[in-house]
């Protein structure tokens, strides 16, 4: 199997470390060889964090190079548009249409671009948008936004559902567990 390359991009607090694990366990069930990379940045502060999740035969190396990624998983619009160039000209963005102002917005040095959607669609394959953070919170917890995402982006590569369901159980403790399998299936109903 060819490399399946995904790149996961959000603000501190919003589960992308949890979310490429529960990737990097799907990987492993399905007799892949994975590699992750997690840059954390300014994450307790809200800043960005960015993890790169690399399946298939066989893996070398744990950072997608620019223009080769199949797959953005943007749980922040922002984040989206600025992680958008890592994408390959048929590659897919699947992004969280929520807004979390940076410190720039907030002190009013900066304005937030107001048409990321439509600068997307312009520039990439394909671009799904949801409401996960309605969804997660629909689940039981906001904070299941990245399993919403995890169930959108299965929908849209055609993962194997029930292994990523089973990916997630091995790697969420028991006690978030219905919520997040609750937000996983949510996402994967999203838009269909």
């Amino acid at each position: 199997m060819q490399n399946v390359n995904i790149l996961i991009a959000g603000v501190g607090g919003q589960g992308t470390l949890l979310a490429s694990r529960i990737l990097g366990a799907y990987a492993s069930l399905s007799g892949f060889d994975c590699k992750l990379s997690e840059v954390h940045g300014m994450a307790q502060r809200g800043g960005g964090v960015v993890t790169h999740v690399i399946f298939g035969d066989r893996v070398y190396s744990p950072v997608i190079e620019d223009g080769k990624c199949d797959f953005l998983l943007a749980f922040e619009e922002l984040e989206a548009a600025r992680w958008a160039y890592s994408v390959k000209p048929d590659g897919k963005i699947i992004m969280n249409n929520q807004r979390i102002m940076p410190l720039p917005v907030i002190t009013g040095a900066a304005e937030y671009p107001a048409d990321i959607a439509e600068r997307l669609k312009s520039s990439v394959g394909r671009l799904y948008t949801l409401d996960a953070l309605t969804l997660a919170r629909a689940a039981g917890s906001e904070k299941a936004v990245n399993t919403v995402m995890l169930g959108k982006l299965a929908r849209v590569a055609g993962f194997d559902f029930s292994r990523l369901k089973s990916a997630l159980e091995l790697s969420v403790p028991q006690r978030f567990l219905q919520v997040n399998l609750s937000a996983i299936e949510s996402g994967y109903g999203a838009g269909k």
